[in-house]
């Protein structure tokens, strides 16, 4: 039996890199694809916490961020050759439950995600239905490509902000990687000010290098009242909780008749709020999950040239030193991971 490398969950806060059977071809809407490229997400750092931030099937290959290129495919497949590079959405949707049904497949009851529920992409190769893969152009580097996933998931919340005008003053809470990727899809938006509130002084430095109008450390400056104090003691117009534990800071900083989106997740955060607070001042609070519908227009962003993130890569490791990097971003001492399974060594 053929094997390959695969960083494998083998229980709570631990992995292992080890051989395991290379996967087959087993339905005739299946892709093989070998795995050029794959990134360590936050949820991969959430589901090797102790406790678990994110419940993930023990025995799976994790990772669920790549670009990759077709080897095999099922004989039902159409319109994807033998050769073609892909990205893939890692979830995938029942087809047939009543949230599917009305085309809200990204709220699927029974959506199986790939590196938490099932196998993943962090290994020589996976195996993918063709439903869940969008080509990419030669035009666009690994080192770009591996980037759709994220940006997509964070697509899905741009576009829930139909509302949003040129010019308005955005506040984006957690200057991470998925802050970083709001911020600057909402300067091309055409917001007028980003204002991005970050403790850490190792992601401030990237905040600023890629344009924002102002990084706040809310542990040594009171972000709200920065933020009244730039829109005319009004509050922001829109604000992003990236973090997934902001609500009250969300709060305090948007404006009477303002737009909340939630997009960060933490399982085991709690939070107490007044409710009055958002009924009273007329406050829009959305709820974002992943992309819907946006993988095909992410794509075409990235490869457009007119946003590049690779500025945002700070390692560039083998499958072999995942723990290298799970550790980097652990610490703080990492914004993107990209990792090259079928590479032996990475200059």
């Amino acid at each position: 039996m053929e094997t390959m490398k695969a960083v494998i969950y083998e229980d709570v806060g631990k992995f292992s890199v080890k051989q395991v059977p290379i996967p087959k071809v087993e339905k005739g809407t299946d892709l093989l694809l070998r795995v050029d490229a794959c990134s360590i997400c936050g949820t991969d750092v959430h589901i090797l916490s102790t406790p678990p931030g994110v419940d993930a099937k023990k025995g799976i290959v994790l990772g669920h961020e790549m670009v990759g290129t077709i080897i095999d495919k099922g004989s039902d497949v159409k319109g994807y050759n033998i050769g073609d590079r892909v990205v893939i959405d890692n979830n995938v949707p029942c087809g047939h439950c009543e949230e599917c049904q009305t085309g809200h497949y990204n709220t699927c009851l029974n959506m199986n995600g790939k590196g938490v529920d099932d196998d993943g992409v962090f290994a020589q190769y996976c195996v993918f239905p063709a439903s869940c893969a969008t080509k990419v152009p030669e035009s666009l580097p690994d080192d770009l490509a591996v980037f759709c996933e994220p940006v997509n998931c964070c697509m899905g919340g741009i576009k829930k902000l139909d509302t949003m005008l040129p010019g308005q003053t955005c506040v984006v809470l957690g200057g991470g990687p998925i802050g970083l990727y709001y911020m600057k899809l909402l300067q091309l938006k055409g917001a007028g000010k980003v204002i991005v509130s970050e403790i850490s002084d190792y992601r401030k430095k990237y905040a600023e290098e890629m344009g924002a109008y102002k990084v706040v450390n809310p542990l040594k400056e009171n972000l709200a009242e920065y933020v009244k104090k730039e829109t005319n003691g009004y509050g922001a117009d829109i604000v992003i909780d990236a973090v997934g534990t902001l609500l009250n800071d969300a709060l305090a900083c948007v404006r009477r008749s303002g737009t909340i989106l939630l997009f960060g997740l933490n399982g085991n955060a709690k939070q107490t709020i007044c409710q009055s607070d958002i009924a009273m001042n007329n406050l829009t609070v959305q709820g974002s999950y992943i992309g819907h519908f946006t993988f095909e227009p992410t794509v075409k962003l990235l490869s457009s040239g007119i946003v590049d993130f690779r500025n945002m890569i700070t390692h560039r490791l083998t499958l072999d030193d995942f723990g290298v990097g799970l550790e980097a971003m652990r610490k703080g001492e990492a914004l993107e991971v990209v990792l090259y399974p079928n590479k032996e060594s990475v200059e």
